[in-house]
């Protein structure tokens, strides 16, 4: 399965990078994410329900983040299990700096067994796509709010 998507924020790079990088924006940020943690530099375990067309199940993912060249790009490993399938892939990311904005290219490869790959390809790409809009929407939703709480004076808040 391949995946391209991409989400143009109205924010600079160097804050966008700062942001997709944060453990806890990513938490708040993955649909159906119950948990999301740091086991060691770069390695995160993730806890999450999925919900694409037919199959509700959840799923464990352990997410390796390599070949980081900050600001510009980064790569994820993933690898996941749960009682429908499991999944394996990479996620290349790069952030392009505009004009005011950051334009993000996501290109996903990775391979499904078990129900997962039952549903059928389409199904899978759908909801993948969906929830990478969701996921991008809730990041850019997140920076805004702690941009916002930082103006006023607050502390950042997550």
């Amino acid at each position: 399965m391949k995946i391209e998507y991409e989400y143009t924020f109205g924010l600079p790079r160097n804050l966008v990078w700062k942001y997709v990088m944060d453990e806890k924006v990513l938490r708040n940020a993955l649909p159906g994410c119950k948990s999301f943690v740091e086991h060691s530099k770069g390695v995160y375990e993730a806890d999450l329900e999925i919900n694409i067309g037919p199959l509700k199940d959840a799923f464990t993912l352990e997410i390796r983040l390599d070949q980081q060249k900050p600001p510009t790009s980064f790569r994820m490993n993933v690898k996941g299990k749960g009682n429908v399938g499991e999944v394996v892939g990479t996620v290349e990311m790069r952030l392009q700096e505009r004009v005011s904005a950051t334009k993000v290219t996501c290109k996903a490869e990775g391979n499904v067994t078990g129900a997962l790959a039952v549903a059928g390809q389409r199904i899978l790409e759908s909801g993948a796509t969906k929830g990478l809009n969701v996921f991008f929407q809730t990041v850019e939703k997140e920076i805004k709010r702690n941009i916002y709480q930082l103006k006023r004076g607050g502390r950042r808040q997550r």
